[in-house]
């Protein structure tokens, strides 16, 4: 969000010294970190975000209890809520216990809360979540809060005809 109705500070307040007007790419909820996209190209944004283009995005959640496969096969199956389809097109338990357990999450929509969506329909309460990769680009080591730039190399590398689509003249030649 641009501005919160609490005064809490936004992803906006780290760009602020920005010369241009940025776009997010997708959302993320208060409660979830990692990484966030931001362009001054909308089309490029809707492109990127367009359900029909079904770009993964990488979670990892941590959730509350033991995960098993039945409860993978049940997300990636998925289900109707709210005349919504919700469906996680690969889930990978890395830690199961009793207490936790640790998935990575891939989602090729961005539906509002939808890893938490899918995690409470499987009765499992989402205790941490952090996307790690949109497409091709990873957050890797980046910390929180900060940011950095990304060259139209990347974007090309990450995300091929779509961006070819908006054409190398919206970005400028390295110099």
């Amino acid at each position: 969000t641009r501005s919160d109705p609490e005064g809490r500070p936004t992803v906006y307040d780290l760009v602020a010294d920005a010369k241009i007007h940025l776009v997010a790419v997708g959302r993320l909820d208060l409660a979830t970190s990692g990484l966030l996209l931001l362009t001054n190209d909308t089309r490029l944004a809707d492109l990127l975000t367009d359900p029909a283009n079904a770009i993964p995005r990488v979670y990892l959640v941590t959730v509350r209890g033991r995960w098993d496969e039945e409860k993978s096969l049940l997300v990636k199956e998925g289900f109707v809520e709210a005349s919504q389809v919700l469906r996680a097109a690969e889930v990978v338990a890395r830690k199961v216990s009793g207490r936790e357990s640790h998935l990575v999450v891939t989602l090729v929509e961005g539906r509002n809360r939808e890893v938490r969506r899918l995690m409470k329909a499987a009765g499992h309460e989402v205790t941490r979540l952090r996307r790690v990769a949109f497409g091709e680009l990873e957050l890797r080591d980046l910390p929180t809060g900060k940011w950095r730039e990304i060259s139209f190399a990347e974007l090309s590398a990450s995300f091929g005809s779509l961006v070819a689509e908006i054409g190398a003249r919206h970005f400028p030649a390295p110099c």
